[in-house]
């Protein structure tokens, strides 16, 4: 059963309402990943209101209408579903994430990928594209999806050969970001086969986004990422801001990453976010010297 998206709500909020009714292009495809990496934000923030999320995508686009974001599952499973609306040829992909503390590469299903086809240029002969917005501090716009090395505003990508999945790709992040790499299948997926790693994500105590709140948001001089109430700036001028009051801390999420709550949430979120961060303080002072 097809997605029903909102296309003009939808194009709206990445600021493309005239891409309403366009062919697809390899131009257009650049235009809207990038509205869609600085306007709509990576975060996990649900978790922490206490509020369940599916990896349905017609659900997805709704609450990203409404001005808020999601990670993964929302992101790529959203945006795929305009791209389809709006003509373009999508496949689906499972694929893994590691951080840069994880031993080797693996495909967990902790990630979707999205690849879109039928857009041949001098970049990508073929017409293949790595399309992915729910990276983080990964992509700004899509990849052709040859094997090289990529440059993309501060960072430099790498996708090659999957040495852990025959015939797929891996995608290798730049050292200074936030994950060491991605590799995914080149197999096409459905949504559903994501919903146990979505439960698993959204519940279990060892996920990094049931233990810390992260937002991050791409654009084309870098990436700003609040993990916690650590704000980094990742780009030619990096910076790093721990905010210790409950007005500096949701003025960055309105100024920086366009999340706006309202009072009640707030008052569910901050002392969370501030307990995790004071745990962690406590960790750090208690590591060996």
């Amino acid at each position: 059963m097809p997605d029903t998206i909102d296309v003009p709500g939808y194009l709206a909020r990445l600021g493309l309402p005239e891409l309403a009714g366009h062919e697809p292009s390899v131009q257009a495809l650049r235009a809207l990943h990038r509205a869609h990496a600085e306007r709509v934000p990576y975060e996990c923030l649900e978790i922490h209101l206490d509020r369940p999320t599916t990896v349905c995508p017609t659900e997805s686009a709704r609450r990203i209408i409404s001005g808020r974001g999601g990670y993964c599952f929302h992101l790529n499973g959203a945006f795929s579903a305009l791209l389809r609306t709006l003509g373009y040829q999508v496949r689906r992909h499972v694929g893994g994430v590691q951080g840069n503390a994880d031993p080797a590469p693996e495909i967990t299903g902790n990630h979707l990928v999205v690849t879109v086809s039928g857009l041949p240029s001098a970049e990508s002969p073929e017409g293949d594209w790595l399309v992915d917005l729910g990276m983080g501090d990964g992509l700004h716009g899509p990849l052709p999806l040859v094997a090289g090395r990529y440059q993309d505003g501060p960072f430099r990508y790498g996708l090659r050969a999957s040495v852990v999945e025959p015939g797929g790709w891996r995608f290798d992040h730049d050292p200074q970001g936030s994950f060491s790499g991605m590799d995914f299948r080149s197999a096409p997926a459905r949504m559903s086969d994501f919903r146990d790693k979505h439960q698993e994500l959204t519940t279990s105590p060892e996920s990094s986004f049931v233990r810390v709140a992260v937002v991050a948001r791409r654009d084309a001089t870098g990436a700003d990422v609040l993990r916690g109430l650590t704000l980094t700036r990742i780009g030619a001028v990096p910076s790093r801001t721990v905010l210790l009051t409950e007005i500096t801390y949701f003025t960055a999420l309105a100024d920086i990453f366009g999340i706006v709550l309202p009072g009640p949430d707030r008052a569910v979120l901050w002392p969370r976010v501030l307990g995790a961060h004071r745990r962690w303080e406590r960790e750090q002072a208690d590591l060996p010297r």
